[in-house]
């Protein structure tokens, strides 16, 4: 069953307008999927897999196999393995001087292929694939098991809780143990108890020595592994919001996992009753939320509010010069603090949203409203300006 996924027509559109088109993203997210479904609308395409040896095989003279594909959608999954080819690839783009040329799979951030690829400059447009989104699942799941098992599709689509957690043990340990030993300077036993670490901490300002000293390593050390998780995928920091030079403000980043059911895995939740009575519930709430976002508005800027005098609110996004502040409230019947309404007066946003887990969402007071996952995305999108 293929689930369509929203980032389609925007990646039909880019084959149209660019010789190469990147799709990035966590591996098993759905990118090989998606590509599959778009070569299937292609008379003429090639798809090669970097990690089948057969397809690999057939580059071992890439000059002389990819000159001749010349006008099929060539599609390269898992590209950042073999980022020789960047120059042969644009040095054919720029001879057949064509449109939708190659499409290309990587589970490593555009900045991380940017160092592989700069001879694309100009050439290339990128697009993030997510895990599934709310919006895209239309009703199918309810939004506990979304909760619990995250929204990688193998995980969520599995016959049941077991073989769910299960998948994800294996996604955490093959991540760990196979898919990071192609980027250097980093121990897989290190790498998991800083994971697991920044699991019971999901959501919080990032204290970099005090990670160092639990795991014995440098500051240095504990920020090169989460650039590396976050440059694959794996977790997304949140940098402060500044608006006002004349306020305290908390600088260090806020540092999310990137999956609910990842989440759940390392911290040894197997179902959303035990993730319920967990500490971490609001912050894995905050983090499904901030998932979303990303993969519905690509192009916002997101940061979090936080000062010294306890002022705070979740997300700060901004969009074409558009501020929305963004609170999440893992319960039916949300309130704000004093100091939520602190941020918000300090930010002065076009609109507040506070979201939660209920199905259709009411105005809370002038200039806030509470929204479901699936409004949010709507109500946003109609405050936008069109130009």
């Amino acid at each position: 069953m293929y689930i369509p996924r929203k980032i389609e027509d925007s990646v039909l559109k880019a084959l149209k307008n660019n010789p190469v088109v990147a799709i990035v993203g966590p591996r098993q997210c759905g990118k090989s999927t998606l590509a599959k479904q778009i070569l299937s609308s292609k008379a003429h395409s090639i798809y090669l897999d970097m990690e089948r040896p057969s397809d690999v095989q057939k580059l071992e003279d890439a000059e002389w196999f990819l000159s001749s594909q010349k006008g099929k959608l060539v599609c390269i999954d898992e590209v950042q393995r073999k980022p020789e080819l960047f120059p042969l690839i644009r040095s054919l783009v720029d001879e057949w001087n064509t449109p939708g040329s190659f499409l290309m799979l990587g589970s490593a951030s555009r900045d991380l292929l940017r160092q592989s690829s700069e001879s694309l400059a100009g050439r290339i447009s990128y697009k993030r694939l997510t895990p599934f989104l709310w919006k895209e699942l239309d009703g199918m799941y309810s939004i506990e098991k979304y909760f619990a098992r995250g929204a990688f599709p193998r995980s969520l689509l599995a016959d049941n809780e077991a073989a769910s957690f299960e998948w994800r043990e294996d996604f955490i340990s093959t991540f760990l143990e196979r898919d990071l030993i192609q980027w250097r300077n980093f121990t897989p036993s290190t790498m998991r108890r800083l994971w697991q670490m920044l699991a019971h901490v999901n959501g919080q300002t990032v204290d970099y020595s005090a990670l160092a000293n639990s795991l014995g390593v440098s500051s240095t050390t504990v920020k090169n592994y989460i650039d590396l998780l976050e440059s694959t995928f794996m977790v997304d920091a949140i940098p402060p919001y500044i608006s006002n030079l004349g306020k305290r403000l908390v600088k260090a980043p806020k540092v999310y996992l990137s999956d609910s059911g990842i989440t759940a895995a390392l911290l040894g939740l197997h179902n959303f009753e035990e993730m319920f009575g967990h500490p971490s519930f609001g912050a894995v709430w905050e983090q499904i939320v901030l998932s979303n976002l990303r993969g519905l508005f690509p192009e916002a800027s997101v940061y979090f509010y936080r000062t010294s005098n306890g002022a705070e609110v979740d997300f700060v996004i901004k969009i074409k010069n558009t501020v929305f502040a963004i609170e999440c409230k893992s319960s039916y019947a949300p309130k704000l603090t004093k100091g939520n309404y602190n941020a918000i007066e300090d930010i002065a946003p076009k609109q507040v949203f506070v979201v939660s887990p209920v199905e259709k969402g009411w105005a809370m007071k002038r200039g806030i409203d509470l929204v479901s996952l699936e409004e949010l995305g709507v109500k946003i999108r109609a405050m936008i300006p069109s130009s």
